[in-house]
């Protein structure tokens, strides 16, 4: 495309594909980068290299006086010298000069036009701008003719480590964020959802400047339009599963924000697990891998490129991407009113928390500056026990501000809206990971359908003498047994040391809050 050019950054290869086609980046694909290749199905099978994951730990923030006191430093936001950003501007741009072709992706991240931001993605690889060409919404012709400049600009040089001896670097990788620049520099890694989360992490700071949430979470919508649900989780707590939801509509599976009109979607597309994936359980993510899509670091047979989605051999985060476009009951644009039902989702590994309970407005908050989850057991070297993992507003990673600050918007939504919340656990039943069983899919998904359907409104509740979460004592298509956690284990004592242990779990990792939260919110902790 010679009449676009990018020396307004820095660069000057004259080779430059914007927003090319899925079968053009294919064919760049399968051309230039080792492994690729074309599944059974018609998906880009792309390899991320030695990085199958995010790397959090080398998530910088420069420091800059336009937001220093703004941000949550610490372990989630660690500070950058803006020097040192310069160094790695330079050191990803001088990356980029090299190579003979470069990607352009231009698109938008928001689906509501009075929010929405223009993203600007540079890349060497065509796997990462089919990626992206998928997760931003695209723009029409007449609107990419006018694009004109964009808001923030990504530099993706993942195939180009950063220097080691750079102050402020602890590996090859890292991975800055520039607010007073509006730029994203990634060196050191090509997996293709730091973009993903990039592009988050600048809504999450720049949504709550004006008094709208950011949230990682799934949305869906009663298909006549009459109430719309938000699922909060982390990854593997079924966020992605349980927002394809064939009954209802598809606002999307991980990223949005709610302003004073109601939801929208940040995303254009999904990336989803695929970890196990199969027709039956998940049809709309299996039917969506279709061409178009990627997927990313999977194993599939040379003859047949068949996809083994049970093979795990690479990574456990085996990932699908696709655009929202392709799923059925997709609604677009991707644009809803205010929640109804909020709906926290854990995969308690302990065994401990009921299936479903009602939360009270302090509890919700309480949870959702939480933000608990619990790893299985084998997943990694050396662990034994399942391991709890709490993750402030359910997305911790990703949060600019200080946690408080979203519990105070997500506060203020619940009240205004009369929005009810609801703490549902995917995991386990009868023990913990080991002893019980996981949750089946079936009865989570019966738990979903009963809160949406109202059938759990006005159910009569019990107290959980622990956690102080008020389970119902009937749910429509889920046995009446499972729903009161302790019922479900043969050894009564084995649960009560179990519950204590995943009590004080909480109130020791609350502890870090306890100065900005409310009396009300203190008092919604689990009893020891």
């Amino acid at each position: 495309m010679a009449d676009f050019a990018l020396e307004a950054h820095g660069i000057s290869v004259a080779e430059i594909h914007r927003n090319a086609t899925p079968s053009f980046l294919y064919e760049a694909a399968l051309r230039f980068e080792q492994g690729s290749a074309i599944s059974s199905t018609g998906s880009l099978i792309a390899y991320s290299g030695k990085k199958t994951g995010r790397s959090p730990t080398d998530k910088r923030v420069v420091d800059e006086p336009e937001v220093r006191d703004d941000v949550w430093w610490g372990s989630v936001n660690i500070k950058l010298d803006p020097q040192s950003f310069t160094i790695n501007r330079e050191r990803a741009i001088d990356y980029l000069n090299t190579k003979e072709r470069l990607y352009v992706v231009d698109g938008y991240a928001g689906w509501d036009p009075a929010y929405r931001l223009k993203i600007r993605i540079i890349c060497a690889r065509a796997y990462h701008a089919l990626f992206m060409r998928n997760m931003l919404i695209r723009p029409t012709a007449e609107e990419l003719e006018t694009f004109g400049s964009p808001d923030y600009v990504i530099f993706n040089a993942g195939g180009f480590p950063a220097n080691k001896h750079t102050a402020g670097m602890t590996s090859s990788t890292s991975i800055d964020l520039s607010f007073g620049r509006r730029e994203f520099v990634i060196l050191g890694s090509e997996y293709a959802g730091e973009m993903k989360k990039g592009v988050f992490t600048i809504m999450n700071y720049l949504m709550p400047k004006r008094g709208v949430l950011s949230m990682h979470c799934s949305a869906t919508q009663a298909r006549d339009g009459s109430d719309t649900s938000v699922l909060f989780g982390l990854s593997g707590t079924g966020k992605t599963t349980l927002s394809a939801d064939p009954k209802r509509l598809l606002i999307g599976d991980d990223e949005h924000c709610w302003s004073d009109t109601g939801v929208f979607n940040i995303e254009g597309g999904c990336y989803a697990k695929v970890i196990d994936l199969s027709k039956e359980q998940e049809p709309d993510i299996w039917n969506a891998l279709q061409f178009g899509s990627v997927l990313e670091n999977v194993v599939f047979d040379p003859e047949s490129h068949v996809v083994d989605y049970k093979d795990v051999s690479l990574t456990q985060n085996t990932r699908g991407c696709y655009p929202l476009d392709v799923i059925p009951n997709a609604k677009l644009p991707a644009i809803a009113g205010h929640p109804k039902n909020v709906i926290f989702l854990t995969c308690d590994a302990f065994g401990v928390l009921p299936p479903v309970s009602k939360l009270t407005p302090a509890q919700a908050m309480y949870h959702f500056i939480s933000g608990y989850t619990a790893k299985v057991a084998g997943t990694e070297v050396g662990v034994k026990d399942p391991e709890a993992t709490f993750s402030a507003c359910f997305g911790g990673p990703f949060l600019v501000w200080h946690p408080t600050k979203y519990a105070e918007l997500l506060a203020d939504k619940l009240r205004k809206h009369h929005a009810q919340t609801w703490l549902v656990n995917t995991g386990w039943s009868g023990g913990g990971y080991g002893v019980g069983k996981r949750m089946k899919l079936s009865y989570t998904r019966a738990i979903i359908d009963a809160i949406h359907s109202g059938a759990l409104d006005k159910v009569a509740t019990v107290e959980d003498p622990v956690f102080g979460v008020f389970v119902p004592a009937e749910c429509p298509g889920v046995p009446n047994e499972i729903l009161v956690p302790k019922n479900t284990w043969a050894d009564k004592h084995a649960y009560d040391v179990a519950a204590k242990k995943v009590a004080h779990l909480f109130r020791e990792n609350f502890k870090k809050y306890e100065g900005q939260a409310s009396d009300e919110i203190r008092a919604a902790a689990p009893r020891e």
